[in-house]
């Protein structure tokens, strides 16, 4: 991270798939669209919440470990404090919210031990809602919206103060989250669906409704939701990431997109390869027109004001 200049971020709790029979090879499935890979079952709190506590105990223990080196933040303007300081900003995030319960008791004490964003779902279904499928090509119109447990998640997470994370959450959910909450529309690691058909891609549609709400849409490195191929393959050049920072910016305007990453779980373009290789993506950004300010904007400075908008100061 110091060595890829990287300020701060958003550290996801994610529990991966529990499988019945051998685990899939998503990577290998997704070398070679076209694919429909079988949705994860759904999980019981039961069984997310014990390694989603785990994780959220080691984002404490690093702010603990290392205090001059990275802080937990709780707000935006802990965010900027941490950055002038010269500590690494971590904010917790939640991928899936199975290991909150329909009860949602428990997302009291992830926010009181530092949760500032969620996504309600992730590919699997949830109590709360239906994420978009592993699928190629594909669109994100996919049945079922929220349901009532996953409208009163929504209120709630306004009510604290949560970002609610539209990245993974099918086209009727998407909706509803916007049509319920009052807070701005933020979907943190997605691209650009007219650019590459994954159903985990952003419509023209939905671009417009996070413009209309200052909120923000950070880009995704997966090169599966990158490619116009829709190939889990790292040789690619950058041309796909600049055409859908391109589109992204052309319907959101300059202010409310951002980098997302991925960087755990996915296949990453080589040119980046890990958090010490966006420097390079920036050069490219700078070969292909993007002033100084630009780039400070997609960097951070977007991230930071819609944190404000969203978390408060």
């Amino acid at each position: 991270m110091r060595e890829g200049g990287f300020a701060g971020g958003l550290f996801a709790i994610f529990v991966p798939p529990v499988a019945d029979g051998p685990p899939l090879d998503f990577m290998a499935l997704m070398a070679k669209p076209p694919y429909d890979i079988p949705l994860p079952p759904a999980m019981a709190p039961e069984i997310a919440q014990p390694p989603a506590l785990r994780m959220a105990g080691l984002l404490h223990w690093m702010a603990r470990a290392a205090p001059r080196d990275f802080a937990l933040c709780r707000s935006a303007g802990e965010a900027r404090a941490a950055m002038a300081e010269g500590r690494i900003a971590g904010l917790m995030h939640m991928e899936g919210a199975e290991a909150i319960g329909p009860d949602l008791d428990a997302l009291h004490l992830f926010h009181d031990i530092g949760l500032r964003s969620l996504g309600p779902v992730w590919s699997r279904p949830t109590a709360f809602g239906n994420g978009v499928p592993m699928r190629f090509p594909g669109d994100p119109d996919t049945g079922q919206g929220l349901t009532p447990s996953g409208r009163d998640l929504v209120r709630l997470c306004n009510e604290l103060r949560i970002l609610i994370d539209l990245s993974h959450i099918n086209a009727a959910g998407f909706e509803e989250v916007a049509d319920l909450s009052d807070a701005p529309l933020v979907a943190t690691h997605s691209n650009a669906h007219a650019i590459s058909a994954s159903p985990r891609n952003l419509t023209d549609r939905q671009l417009d409704r996070i413009r209309e709400r200052g909120g923000l849409v950070g880009l995704n490195f997966a090169t599966f939701f990158l490619r116009p191929d829709g190939r889990a393959d790292p040789d690619m050049g950058w041309d796909p990431i600049l055409r859908h920072l391109d589109h992204l910016i052309e319907r959101l305007g300059e202010d409310c997109v951002g980098l997302g990453s991925d960087f755990d779980g996915c296949v990453v373009p080589r040119s980046i390869g890990d958090v010490a290789g966006v420097p390079r993506l920036f050069a490219a950004l700078r070969a292909h027109g993007y002033d100084a300010a630009l780039i400070a904007r997609l960097a951070r400075q977007n991230w930071l004001a819609c944190l404000e908008r969203t978390l408060g100061r």
